[in-house]
């Protein structure tokens, strides 16, 4: 069954400068699928209750207000797209991801310092907000997308069941976008693991040329890979790729969705490339039959 959406994007910000590398992704991605854009700030009322009184907290959010109006008429102004505005109170990834979710928004697109070193990005607004939004969210840091949009995509393939959903959601960017996906995996150890791998792959070929689609397939060698979130990671950089498409799983026997640990690595370490996390639907479907 399609997904019903509001054909709108939901974009926080907080007017820094990575929020303002999001919007500037939104844009991209809104005329390329005709959207509306909804930028939305979250305050944390426990902050402001804290540090302000209630006269200084009116003020505050009247200035929030303002400024978000003027960032949305610049917008629109230089894109002729329609931008909405709003203003909510909560935990800032509980606010997002339950907008999202009850108002049906096509996706949500934001920014995040992330993470470096070893450090995780697990605790992050980021990386809650696609805990639970049942809506795509893409994840970009301080980098930018030219006018053109996503033109090269990595997609890590494996054998879990939600391998036919990330890729009709890569085939519908790339189509948008005239884009390059490069489906990149590692052989599984077990032969007949590995044949069922080969079988998948064989369809997600066919799949990709009867769409039309451009693409490469790249195998990490067995012997040189090392973690596969690395050399995915270290490939989509060799090859200057625009976006990472991945999935969230669901841990089992628990009813909630969780960020798997591939795709947490992926956003922590993607610095110079967008990283979209696809929520899986029930039922997941397979290309192994």
């Amino acid at each position: 069954m399609e997904r019903k959406t509001n054909n709108n994007i939901l974009v926080p910000t907080d007017f820094s400068e990575v929020a303002d590398c999001a919007v500037k992704h939104a844009i991209n991605v809104a005329k390329a699928y005709n959207n509306e854009i909804t930028l939305i700030y979250i305050i944390e009322e426990s902050f402001f209750g804290s540090l302000f009184s209630k006269s200084q907290s009116a003020i505050m959010k009247d200035a929030i207000k303002t400024k978000l109006e003027v960032l949305a008429e610049g917008i629109r102004n230089s894109s002729k797209i329609k931008i909405n505005t709003r203003i909510e109170s909560g935990k800032v990834y509980k606010t997002i991801a339950e907008i999202a979710n009850k108002d049906q928004y096509d996706s949500i697109i934001m920014g995040s310092h992330g993470a470096s070193g070893l450090e995780q990005v697990v605790g992050s607004n980021a990386s809650r907000t696609i805990q639970y939004a049942e809506v795509p969210v893409v994840v970009v840091k301080n980098i930018s997308v030219d006018e053109k949009g996503y033109k090269k995509i990595v997609m890590p393939f494996d054998l879990t069941i939600e391998s036919k959903q990330k890729l009709n959601w890569g085939i519908s960017v790339a189509k948008k976008f005239n884009s390059e996906i490069h489906i990149v995996f590692s052989e599984e150890s077990d032969e007949y693991l590995n044949k069922k791998l080969k079988n998948n792959l064989a369809r997600i070929k066919m799949a990709l040329e009867e769409n039309n689609v451009k693409y490469v397939m790249y195998e990490f060698k067995d012997g040189i890979l090392d973690n596969f979130a690395n050399e995915v990671h270290n490939y989509a950089k060799i090859i200057d790729a625009d976006l990472i498409v991945a999935m969230t799983h669901m841990e089992k026997g628990i009813s909630e969705f969780i960020i798997g640990t591939l795709t947490q690595q992926l956003v922590n370490k993607a610095e110079k490339v967008a990283v979209m996390c696809i929520h899986p639907t029930e039922p997941a479907f397979n290309y192994d039959y």
